[in-house]
């Protein structure tokens, strides 16, 4: 009975230690393998993309945000308080020079017309009134003053007349006073109808030019109208193309309200913006890329406007390519403003390793299936390419996706899924 008893603990202490033993060796297997994989991890080809180092220019720029618009665009106006009465051409339509979009309803400005032609007649007759009036007038004062000049000479007589007969003694000497002082009054008289007469000449002619300058005003305002009345029939001034008209026909539109617009379709710009606090590198002639549908176009920054609305400043861009087939009005477009250029540069294409530090670390691959942690300076860069001022060399390949997470590892062995 003892002896069964010690062979069952014996077994059970055999039992025990294999279990020990079994344990531990798994442990260290455990361990080995996660020392390996900390130390030297493993990634396969379809997690990362690459790109090679290689030899070219790289221009550093800014970003900025640009809408494709037509370089030369026409907006109509509505030359008078009207409503739209036909619409001739639709949006899209192709125009020439002559040819008529829209008509409005002019009967009001035609009544406007009528009312001012009557205006002026009555202004004419009002002038020739004038006129008459001061002929009359001025024969009127005329004849007095003559009455007046035979008056003075009929004193004059007098004077005369009474000198002589107070000589001869039968006359006396204040019958030469009385005489003397009548001719005195008299050529009083004569001088301030002259004088009334000059006066009334002068306010006439007066009167006359303001109703005279009133009247040209009048005929100006007829001839303006008669052109708006005119220009009623909307009709295309160049060859282009309509991009917008108002086709809500019996709409009231006021005079200088837009009802259509021309566009020519074979020159575009882009009308660009962006922050004002990156305003100091904006300047005229600066080289600009404009990216469209991944297609990159080359332009131009012209006419910087000088006012900055909500911290943003406008500018346009002029195409080196006006008419490329890519264009189309109203498109949005990505736009890089180029600060610097660097010709025959090493470079690579940009990606989410590279965050934008002076010094940066990326895993290069090697021939030996592995990808090794280098550090590298960076100098200028773009949304395509950035550059390598040193730590590669023409050739290389390097991991361009993000690869934060494997920052603790100084290589990486590739794995083909």
């Amino acid at each position: 009975m003892d002896k069964l008893i010690e062979e069952e603990v014996i077994t059970k202490r055999k039992k025990k230690r294999y279990l020990v033993a079994g344990i531990v060796l798994a442990l260290l297997v455990c361990g080995i393998w996660l020392v390996r994989t900390f130390l030297n991890p493993s990634i396969n080809t379809n997690q990362f993309t690459t790109a090679k180092v290689e030899i070219g220019d790289i221009e550093n720029t800014i970003n900025a945000t640009g809408e494709v618009l037509p370089e030369f665009e026409e907006v109509l106006a509505s030359p008078i308080n009207a409503s739209i009465k036909n619409v001739v051409m639709d949006a899209g339509n192709k125009v020439k020079a002559g040819q008529s979009i829209l008509t409005l309803d002019k009967s009001q400005a035609q009544t406007d017309y009528e009312k001012l032609q009557f205006q002026i007649e009555s202004k004419q007759n009002e002038i020739a009134k004038l006129k008459l009036d001061l002929e009359k007038s001025f024969y009127d004062i005329k004849s007095n003053n003559n009455i007046k000049q035979l008056r003075i000479s009929n004193l004059k007589d007098m004077v005369a007349g009474a000198q002589r007969l107070f000589k001869a003694g039968g006359g006396t000497k204040e019958e030469i006073e009385q005489a003397q002082l009548n001719l005195k009054v008299a050529e009083l008289e004569k001088q301030q109808l002259e004088n009334e007469i000059k006066s009334k000449q002068q306010t006439m002619k007066i009167e006359i030019r303001e109703a005279e300058i009133a009247l040209a005003i009048q005929r100006n305002d007829l001839v303006a109208l008669k052109r708006k009345l005119d220009l009623a029939n909307v009709v295309a001034s160049r060859d282009g193309v309509v991009t917008w008209v108002n086709k809500n026909i019996g709409t009231s539109v006021q005079q200088g309200e837009a009802i259509a617009r021309i566009a020519d379709l074979s020159s575009f710009k882009v009308a660009g913006s962006m922050t004002d606090n990156q305003l100091e590198q904006l300047h005229n002639n600066m080289p600009a890329i404009i990216r469209i549908n991944d297609e990159q176009l080359r332009g131009t920054v012209t006419n910087i406007s000088p006012a900055i609305k909500n911290s943003i400043v406008s500018f346009d861009i002029r195409f080196d390519e006006k008419n490329n087939k890519l264009l189309r009005p109203n498109m949005k477009a990505d736009v890089f403003l180029v600060t610097a250029v660097h010709h025959q540069v090493i470079r690579v294409a940009n990606g989410a390793t590279f965050n934008g530090s002076n010094l940066q670390d990326i895993f290069v691959l090697t021939s030996e299936g592995k990808a090794e942690r280098r550090t590298v300076k960076t100098g200028l860069s773009n949304f395509d390419y950035i550059e390598i001022v040193n730590g590669l060399k023409p050739g290389d390949v390097i991991i361009t996706s993000d690869m934060s997470s494997y920052k603790h590892s100084k290589v990486l062995t590739i794995n083909k899924p």
